[in-house]
């Protein structure tokens, strides 16, 4: 049907969409699906796949995920296309209504990033169609193998984080576990993500035939001409959940801790090495991957690792400490000189770019050992606020007003991170555990309104059990006024219709 309609009247249709109810209906069909592989009923499982790639929820959501909420949201796929109008939306879903089950994936544009080594990584970027179709197919297989990953596996999974890994390193190498007599084994895979083969990535995946088609041919449109049987496009919304089937049960071979394609192994005395690291190589070979020799070796826990932006080590006394990696703190400190010594604006908008970036820095390390003044960023404190000083015109007091805005306070709580609870996924329907984990990344006023607002969103009043982004909303939109009873913590998506009604 030829849909005749203004900009105006696409919008409102848009923003109209009962949103709240078409994530309760993906929700359920999501956790049915759960339950199905977990139980080993493959049949149901296959059924519930079905019933999401044709389901309206599924692809209305996945429009809005992949036009509204992705962080790359505003990058072009090689049609150039950086976003969609309402129309474009709707036609989107009419056409993924139709073709869902016989998707032919367009080519990438590739973006080379470079590395901390020098070399280049290809970020492969789909069109917005294409990256609308995955988020589909990842509502469909995310739930199938969550009910079978890995309890140790972290990364880029649903209600999971870099703090679970921190403390599981923690409680298996701290005294009482005896962690300076251990030896860990830090393993990086050469081009994990460019080299996973295809055949053996396809024979894991539980999805339906339409679906695997779909993925057969998204996989072969980011292949290396060099390596046509290998690689999963980086870049791509499904990406992660590739490269997480991939790599499943690598962790039952020791005892061990994986985020994404970064791993660790712990060996206590007595344990046989060479045997682990032999199994290890198997694993990988079996799926195309080579263990990479020059960033693998084994280490004494009281030397000291480095592990996703931290580093561990044991004290010959037995006390385990994890502080920011020099690496990680030398990158952030980069960011902040760049815009302290900036002469392009004022002390104002300074401490406005200022606040994020160390509040983001500062609760990622909230459960590190952060005393002295390195990490506690006296130095660079004492620094900013000579600039400021120097640079307004304004008094000690309102000087110091833009440093306390400048450098927010995140309370730190070595070790006191609550990891999340064996192979639980939110998928299992418990609402109230995942809001309540969901929450606790947040501090100052959001984590206020959270605890007041019951972990449920002001706006639609859904639980925050899945991984969208809370916002604090001023409901008098003065973003002066920080009063409790005006502020609200509500979805990212809400956020954004709350203001594109305004």
């Amino acid at each position: 049907m030829v849909r005749h309609m203004t900009s105006n009247s696409d919008s409102e249709l848009w923003k109209s969409q009962p949103w709240k109810k078409l994530r309760k209906n993906l929700f359920r069909l999501q956790c049915r699906l759960w339950k199905a592989v977990r139980v080993g009923d493959r049949k149901r499982a296959n059924n519930l796949q079905k019933l999401i790639l044709k389901s309206r929820s599924a692809r209305l959501l996945a429009i809005r995920q992949v036009t509204q909420l992705n962080k790359g949201k505003k990058t072009a796929g090689v049609d150039g296309k950086a976003s969609l109008t309402f129309q474009e939306r709707f036609d989107l879903d009419n056409l993924l209504k139709t073709q869902v089950n016989t998707w032919t994936h367009s080519k990438l544009r590739e973006i080379p990033i470079p590395k901390k080594d020098g070399t280049m990584r290809i970020l492969k970027v789909p069109t917005m169609k294409d990256r609308a179709w995955q988020c589909i197919i990842k509502y469909s297989i995310e739930p199938a193998h969550e009910a079978i990953f890995h309890e140790r596996s972290y990364g880029f999974r649903p209600g999971r984080s870099t703090h679970d890994v921190q403390k599981y390193l923690f409680d298996n190498l701290r005294s009482k576990s005896n962690g300076k007599d251990k030896i860990i084994l830090e393993m990086d895979i050469e081009k994990c993500f460019d080299r996973i083969n295809h055949n053996h990535l396809m024979s894991q995946i539980i999805a339906p035939k339409g679906a695997k088609l779909g993925l057969w041919k998204c996989l072969k449109a980011g292949v290396n001409p060099e390596f046509p049987e290998q690689g999963t496009p980086q870049g791509g919304v499904c990406s992660p959940v590739l490269a997480n089937i991939a790599l499943h049960g690598i962790e039952a071979i020791h005892k061990s801790v994986r985020y994404a394609d970064d791993m660790v192994f712990i060996f206590k005395k007595g344990d046989n090495q060479a045997q682990v690291f032999d199994e290890i190589t198997e694993f990988l070979r079996v799926r195309g991957l080579n263990i990479k020799s020059a960033k693998t070796r084994f280490i004494s826990a009281t030397d000291g690792f480095n592990f996703l932006g931290w580093q561990f080590r044991v004290q010959k006394n037995g006390k385990f400490r994890c502080t920011p990696s020099e690496d990680n703190y030398l990158a952030f400190r980069k960011k902040v000189k760049a815009i302290v010594n900036n002469s392009n604006y004022g002390a104002l908008v300074k401490s406005q770019k200022l606040s994020p970036i160390i509040r983001g820095w500062r609760n990622y390390h909230r459960y590190c050992k952060m005393d002295g003044s390195r990490f506690t960023l006296w130095f660079t404190r004492r620094r900013t606020w000579n600039v400021f000083n120097k640079e307004s015109k304004l008094n000690r007091y309102q000087t110091d007003a833009l440093i306390d805005k400048a450098f927010p306070a995140v309370p730190y709580s070595e070790h006191k991170h609550f990891m999340v609870k064996g192979d639980a996924s939110p998928f299992n329907g418990n609402l109230v555990y995942w809001s309540k984990r969901q929450s606790k990344h947040y501090d100052g006023a959001t984590a206020k309104a959270l605890k007041k607002q019951d972990h449920s969103c002001g706006h639609c009043g859904l639980k925050f059990a899945d991984d969208e982004d809370i916002h604090l909303h001023h409901v008098d939109r003065d973003h002066d006024n920080w009063k409790s009873q005006n502020l609200l913590a509500i979805h990212q998506s809400c956020h954004q219709y709350i203001h594109m009604s305004k």
